[in-house]
């Protein structure tokens, strides 16, 4: 497969793995990149009582090395932490791709300095251009479907990524939703030359998450997903818990942001992917969990989206009448 996604990053597929806090370590990023996609190292959830997270992220990046020498990003929350330390390493080290998400992404891209392929996480047009202007190689665009972290419409994808892809000159990845071949397919057909999937890959074998967070994200449907954080001006899609339900209740009743941010905090999410107690904390998924039936090795992932994705060609071909 050829768009200027593949060509930029130096990959089969146009395929690249979400960042996935707590989730994308070492395993999961080779086993995507390796398979032709491009994996992501999350540097939000790491270890950072070792001088700010630096030292874990170097060795992530050599452990990643030593099972892939394919090309590979890592991905950094603004906004959360200070990433300084981490940035400097990942140059250090020459990561080729740098993906930088939420807040404002001018002075780190300013710092890469070309030194590193920048994709940005945007939703919609606005944000966008913003990205482009600062000089961001390609941007992602998520979908009111996607988890995780959303824009503050709820604009879904399919109206989304053609709106970003008039906007920008840049190349655009579709996110929010997809985790198919079939999904693959209508990203490109929208204008997208790629896609980011982040639940897709949750659910698999080399994801640090706890089973239960996968067994949950395979036996739920999309209406088993919710939005929380929107009173806090940071949506994000999680699944139906317990205490997701608790925190949508306490927002509706006009918590103050001092009352909620303790329960949103990264310790909270932890309970549910790392510990499994599902109930009890919170977990980010997309509308998307309804296409999802196996846990499968990332790389199978790969595979079949691309072999997917080929075939749903061949049937429109055969819709126009092609060979």
């Amino acid at each position: 497969m050829k768009t200027r996604v593949t060509e930029m990053l130096g990959i089969a597929y146009p395929i690249v793995q979400g960042g996935l806090a707590r989730v994308a370590k070492a395993e999961l990023c080779a086993a995507v990149s390796e398979a032709g996609g491009l994996g992501q190292i999350a540097t939000s959830g790491l270890d950072l009582s070792r001088n700010a997270g630096a030292d874990a992220l170097r060795e992530e990046i050599n452990r990643c090395r030593a099972l892939t020498q394919k090309p590979f990003g890592v991905n950094f929350p603004l906004g959360r932490m200070d990433i300084t330390a981490m940035l400097e390493v990942a140059l250090e080290e020459r990561v080729p791709v740098i993906a930088l998400t939420a807040g404002n992404p001018a002075p780190w891209i300013k710092r890469i300095n070309g030194a590193a392929k920048t994709l940005v996480l945007i939703a919609g047009p606005e944000l966008a251009k913003k990205a482009e202007a600062a000089g961001a190689d390609m941007v992602a665009t998520v979908g009111y479907e996607g988890g995780g972290h959303l824009g503050r419409s709820d604009e879904t994808t399919f109206i989304m990524v053609p709106r970003v892809v008039r906007a920008v000159s840049i190349p655009v990845l579709a996110s929010g939703g997809i985790a198919t071949g079939q999904g693959l397919l209508a990203a490109l057909s929208l204008g997208a030359e790629g896609v980011e999937m982040g639940t897709r890959f949750v659910a698999t074998q080399e994801a640090q998450a706890h089973a239960n967070y996968k067994n949950a994200i395979l036996a739920a449907e999309p209406s088993g997903t919710m939005i929380i954080k929107r009173s806090l001006g940071q949506p994000g899609r999680a699944l139906v818990s317990a205490y997701a339900q608790n925190l949508l209740a306490r927002e509706n009743a006009g918590a103050t942001p001092e009352e909620l941010i303790p329960m949103i905090a990264g310790t909270v999410n932890a309970i549910a992917t790392d510990e499994g107690r599902m109930e009890e904390g919170f977990a980010w998924a997309g509308q998307c969990v309804g296409l999802i039936e196996e846990l499968l090795p990332a790389g199978e992932v790969v595979r079949r989206m691309v072999a997917d994705a080929q075939a749903g060609m061949g049937r429109l071909r055969g819709v126009f009448g092609g060979g």
